[in-house]
C-alpha cells in the first residue's frame, strides 16, 4: 500500500483565497501598513539603517533594504540573518 500523498497550501495561495473567497481587501491592509511604517522609516533613513525591527501595535515588524519580510507577535523575537560573503 503506497503511502497517501498530501497537499499544503503555499502562503500565496491562501492570501488569494483570503482576498477573493473571504472578501479582504489585501490592498487597502498593504496601504494602511506602508503609511505607519514609512513614518518610522524616515528615522532609520536618517541613521542609515539597512535593517530594523518597527514595533508598532504591539506587532513587530522586521524590515530588510525597505521591504517588511515579516511580522512578529509581541512575544517572538527577529532572527538576525546572516550575511553572505
Amino acid at each position: 500500500m503506497s503511502a497517501r500523498r498530501r497537499l499544503r497550501v503555499c502562503d500565496h495561495a491562501l492570501l488569494r483565497f483570503i482576498e477573493r473567497v473571504g472578501g479582504l481587501d489585501v490592498e487597502m491592509l498593504r496601504t494602511s501598513l506602508e503609511g505607519s511604517l514609512n513614518r518610522c522609516d524616515l528615522a532609520a533613513a536618517n541613521l542609515r539603517a539597512q535593517e530594523m525591527v518597527i514595533i508598532a501595535d504591539g506587532l513587530k515588524c522586521v524590515v530588510v533594504k525597505n521591504v517588511v519580510v515579516t511580522v512578529l507577535g509581541r512575544e517572538m523575537k527577529a532572527k538576525r540573518q546572516r550575511r553572505r560573503r
